[in-house]
């Protein structure tokens, strides 16, 4: 859970993949969920968060609009300025996440040799289900290592969706 921010903020927005919400602190995003509905992703806001952020929802409409665009573009550069908050070494795979090329998939295994802890694949798997800014930090790009798809924490069909439309690329 992150620790009380007065500045943080929240929108929803919706996208082919349904609805997201977007948390903001002055640093940057520092999360974007997808949810069925309004109220679970509110609640899991409210969870995620120490102080509850306030909607912003006019405040946050070009962030929605760009998280859309990089959702229905996932090749397009993410240039957004983000803020997520986990452990040193969550840190350090979801940094190794932001490399992987839209089109591209790393295996489990092949972060872990990445960050330099070629026997760390589980934790890097955990990691990744912890990644708190789904699309812009993509762990979707992260499979097995038959190359089977393997778990998103946002569902199955939210991944193959996004692997697909970047396959096309």
């Amino acid at each position: 859970m992150h620790t009380d921010n007065p500045s943080l903020r929240f929108a929803i927005g919706d996208s082919p993949l349904g609805l997201f919400a977007v948390a903001a602190s002055d640093a940057g995003i520092a999360a974007v969920i997808f949810g069925e509905t309004r109220e679970e992703l509110v609640a899991e806001l409210r969870r995620r968060f120490a102080a509850a952020p306030r909607e912003d929802q006019a405040g946050l409409a070009a962030t929605i609009a760009r998280i859309t665009a990089l959702i229905a573009n996932p090749g397009k550069p993410v240039d957004l300025p983000l803020d997520p908050h986990g452990t040193a070494f969550q840190r350090q795979v979801w940094e190794v996440l932001r490399q992987i090329p839209a089109g591209r998939t790393l295996s489990y295994g092949e972060v872990a040799s990445r960050i330099g802890a070629p026997s760390a694949m589980r934790a890097v798997a955990q990691a990744c289900g912890a990644n708190p800014i789904a699309v812009a930090i993509p762990c979707h790009r992260v499979v097995r290592s038959d190359g089977s798809a393997g778990g998103y924490r946002w569902g199955a069909a939210r991944k193959a969706m996004l692997l697909r439309a970047e396959a096309a690329l």
